[in-house]
């Protein structure tokens, strides 16, 4: 008879089935998929939030040999790729896979394509940092100097990588300034770290700083950095006024302690004093 060898084969059959695999099971496939970039640091976000599944990240670039895997098997629907992206003149193209951790190692599982990303066209240039600057009354001059901002990368020696080694011919500041009992404001832009402007004799200067990526049809200007002034009355007095309160408090707290020393003092005494007097009306 063939049952038995029937039976056997039906068993095994469905000792190798797997609810998924059998069933056909889908689970929501990524939506709302955003890229975001400042200075280089580049994020994935996505929708909805996993509930009995998770999210794996593969990003592909042109010279990539093949899809590579970030924030494996993550409930999170954030993830920064930044590792995966040091070439910023490079397209990067995306999929959010949804799955489940599977013994079996399942490869079909449902993913969804996001956008194609360029970081040298599309990341934001963040707000500069001016470092330092000086008033040069002698030479009538405003000199400023702006700090380069770090990106996620480093040189092999392990400093870091700058927006502007990303963009070496490409990269320019602008200083927007005026004199601080005005409101015309002027520029000046330099390919370099370092600014300077004539200034007019006896003149104080507020200034601010823009990055831009000159080649750039969009995202080609950065943030304001904060506007600095050369000097302020209003600065100055705000100094002295803090001055002032701590002098005030310091000599507030000083009282208290002071008071509470010489009160205990006088109950001490006072009770020194009453103790003779018990002593002598016994005696």
């Amino acid at each position: 008879m063939r049952c038995p060898h029937t039976v056997l084969l039906l068993l095994g059959t469905l000792s190798c089935w797997h609810p998924s695999s059998a069933q056909g099971e889908k689970y929501p496939t990524a939506t709302d998929i955003r890229w975001s970039s400042i200075n280089l640091k580049t994020i994935l976000d996505w929708a909805p939030k996993p509930t009995n599944y998770t999210y794996t990240v593969l990003i592909r670039g042109k010279y990539f040999l093949d899809w590579k895997k970030k924030c494996i098997f993550t409930t999170d629907t954030t993830c920064d790729v930044s590792d995966l992206m040091k070439d910023p003149k490079d397209t990067y193209d995306v999929r959010i896979v949804s799955e489940i951790r599977s013994p079996d190692g399942i490869e079909e599982s449902p993913y969804a394509e996001g956008p194609s990303f360029t970081p040298y066209e599309e990341t934001i240039i963040g707000k500069p940092v001016i470092r330092n600057f000086t008033l040069n009354k002698e030479l009538n001059t405003l000199t400023v100097l702006i700090r380069d901002t770090p990106t996620p990368y480093r040189f092999s020696n392990n400093t870091p990588k700058t927006v502007r080694d990303f963009f070496p011919n490409d990269f320019t500041y602008t200083l927007f300034y005026r004199k601080a009992s005005s409101t015309g404001k002027k520029q000046q832009s330099s390919d370099t770290n370092e600014i300077v402007i004539k200034t007019d004799e006896g003149e104080n200067y507020c200034f601010y700083v823009q990055a831009s990526v000159p080649s750039r049809k969009v995202n080609r200007m950065s943030q304001n950095s904060d506007e600095l002034c050369t000097s302020s009355d209003a600065g100055g007095f705000d100094i002295i006024v803090l001055v002032a309160v701590g002098i005030g408090v310091a000599l507030i707290v000083f009282i208290i302690v002071l008071s509470v020393i010489l009160c205990k003092r006088k109950n001490r005494k006072n009770e020194e004093k009453s103790k003779e007097e018990e002593a002598l009306n016994a005696a």
